[in-house]
């Protein structure tokens, strides 16, 4: 499946305008690509208590989550200019969780899969191995 990458960085850009960034006056905003062609968004929501504020990658995995799941194919993160940006290292974790090494991912230097956003990442498969370890007598 190909990314249109403007029209996600057009959907980013929207859903950034809509950030609730009063604190730190950085509205983000997400946008992705699923494997069955619809497209989730979503932005930062800050909050007075700064550790509890929500990147805008959380509300796109949320809204994935909530629409029927399925898996990242390609995303796309901006800033306020509409520059793209990386997402954190949490929101690298929750990327991988749920678009895992071939998710796309537009960087500031360009398209790169995610074994490149985030080398030798942990998820389900370490998980896995250790219950499989456990099972055996």
């Amino acid at each position: 499946m190909d990314a249109d990458w403007e029209a996600l960085r057009a959907a980013a850009r929207d859903a950034m305008s809509r950030a609730y960034a009063p604190y730190s006056g950085f509205p983000v905003g997400a946008a992705a690509l699923v494997d069955d062609g619809r497209v989730v968004v979503g932005c930062n929501v800050e909050n007075a208590a700064y550790g509890v504020a929500l990147c805008a990658e959380c509300g796109l995995i949320s809204s994935l989550v909530a629409g029927g799941g399925g898996r990242l194919v390609a995303f796309t993160c901006v800033d306020a200019r509409g520059a793209t940006i990386m997402p954190c290292g949490r929101c690298r974790q929750l990327l991988w969780e749920h678009g895992g090494a071939a998710l796309l991912v537009e960087t500031p230097q360009g398209v790169v899969p995610m074994t490149d956003v985030l080398p030798q990442a942990f998820g389900p498969q370490d998980l896995d191995a250790v219950r499989d370890r456990e099972e055996k007598p």
